[in-house]
């Protein structure tokens, strides 16, 4: 079993926001579908054109990629796939209230 600190624990978490919000960036992304980014007007708010979420998504899957391997998540270490589906569940919570608004327009 491989020996993980508290801040591969973090680095698990933080994995998991950065992969789970790279979905909705991209897809909508390579889909030609406007969709709010940190860099629209005003940011999160407004829509960003379909290129500006790729590359947004993209970035999001790099990071959280390097996030992943260095957090040393193993599946003989439960604990750290828990940890790493915590980090999951929290953005897509967060995300599903942002969003909602859109919905509704």
């Amino acid at each position: 079993m491989i020996n993980m600190k508290w801040y591969h624990y973090v680095t698990a978490f933080f994995a998991g926001m950065f992969l789970a919000n790279a979905v909705p960036h991209f897809v909508n992304g390579v889909s030609g579908n406007p969709f709010p980014s940190p860099f629209a007007d005003p940011p999160g708010k407004g829509l960003s054109v379909p290129i500006v979420n790729v590359l947004w998504g993209l970035f999001n899957i790099v990071i959280g990629y390097l996030l992943y391997r260095y957090s040393k998540i193993n599946s003989q270490n439960k604990m750290s796939v828990l940890v790493f589906f915590l980090g999951i569940v929290a953005i897509s919570i967060m995300l599903s209230i942002v969003f909602l608004d859109k919905a509704k327009m």
